[in-house]
């Protein structure tokens, strides 16, 4: 447990090195804290934040950087972030009743431009709704589920089964769900059919189940992400000089799937989230550092922005960045439905 003065160096010393991009030394980082402490006594300090892992230092100098670990009890317990409106806002191109499309990409150049960092946008999730479902059968356990949407879209899935079904069967599952479910979306079936397998027979509750969780799923295919400002982390110091991990990086917006991913777990939480690079599979670049946050249509979350740079960064404003970017998103695309 870290007593004050140890949190208040700790502090000093992140924002020091956020600032300039320099390791700290003991005498820059008692000016910094505005304490009056012997550089033997930071010295002493610094030797227990670095044996918590908290700070490191580099072989070339004698000063100290922070860590994944430093950076993330900073974020976590020393970070003061005011709310009210964001300098540099101004007109953002985020327009309420402009096509869903045109608002996720204005909203991945505005956080790009404010952060100078890379901007992502996970697009809204669509709901598969089905006005009719058809199973076929294609040979041994392979059934063919046509899903046609309520304006005529068809959808093709092929699912394995378990046991074998005759096409009465398939006929007698297809007509069930048709009867009971068409007009709803995949995931209020999937809900109502858990409920209601146990009154169903056993095998063709499972193909139901099946066909439903595929249907459900298939949004996945769907999501797409926006990045704007790709070409910011060429200025970036911190990742500038190692071409190879710019390659890496580069790879991960040309392919992502990990992108999905991060801001799918992102979905899941409340408000404003940093994932900081290392410290998790969520963000495997060491030096890389996410800010997150869920947006909604009319109160419900439908995908995930943020901004994606280096552990250095200024995390108060991109706290900003994001949040009001987030707020903005869901005000225009609520008044868009």
């Amino acid at each position: 447990m870290l007593d004050d003065r140890a949190k208040l160096l700790l502090k000093a010393l992140v924002e020091r090195y956020i600032a300039d991009g320099q390791p700290v030394g003991s005498r820059t980082l008692a000016k910094a804290a505005g304490m009056e402490l012997s550089p033997a006594t930071i010295r002493n300090v610094m030797s227990d934040l670095e044996e918590l892992g908290l700070i490191a230092s580099p072989h070339t100098s004698a000063g100290r950087i922070p860590t994944a670990r430093g950076y993330r009890l900073f974020v976590d317990t020393m970070l003061t972030v005011r709310r009210e409106g964001l300098v540099g806002m101004g007109a953002t191109g985020i327009e309420a009743g402009a096509q869903p499309q045109r608002v996720i990409s204005h909203a991945a150049q505005l956080l790009s431009n404010l952060s100078q960092f890379v901007g992502v946008v996970m697009a809204p999730r669509r709901t598969t709704v089905f006005r009719h479902i058809e199973f076929l059968s294609l040979s041994e356990r392979r059934v063919l589920v046509i899903l046609v949407s309520p304006d005529g879209d068809v959808q093709n899935r092929i699912i394995h089964t378990q046991v074998n079904f005759s096409q009465s069967q398939l006929l007698e599952a297809s007509n069930f769900l048709n009867a009971h479910y068409a007009g709803l979306a995949m995931e209020e079936v999937r809900a109502r059919l858990k409920n209601e397998v146990d009154a169903l027979r056993g095998e063709i509750a499972q193909l139901m189940q099946t066909a439903v969780d595929i249907g459900a799923d298939a949004e996945s295919p769907q999501k797409d992400v926006v990045v704007s400002g790709e070409r910011n982390l060429l200025s970036v110091s911190d990742f500038s000089s190692d071409m190879g991990h710019m390659r890496q990086l580069f790879d991960l917006f040309e392919q992502k799937t990990q992108l999905i991913r991060l801001l799918d777990v992102s979905t899941q939480a409340d408000g404003v989230r940093i994932y900081i690079g290392g410290e998790s599979q969520v963000v495997p670049f060491e030096d890389l550092s996410v800010v997150t946050a869920p947006y909604e249509v009319d109160g419900q979350v439908v995908g995930t922005l943020g901004v994606i740079g280096p552990q250095r960064m200024p995390y108060e404003r991109m706290i900003q960045i994001v949040d009001v970017t987030a707020k903005l998103v869901s005000q225009a695309l609520s008044h868009n439905k």
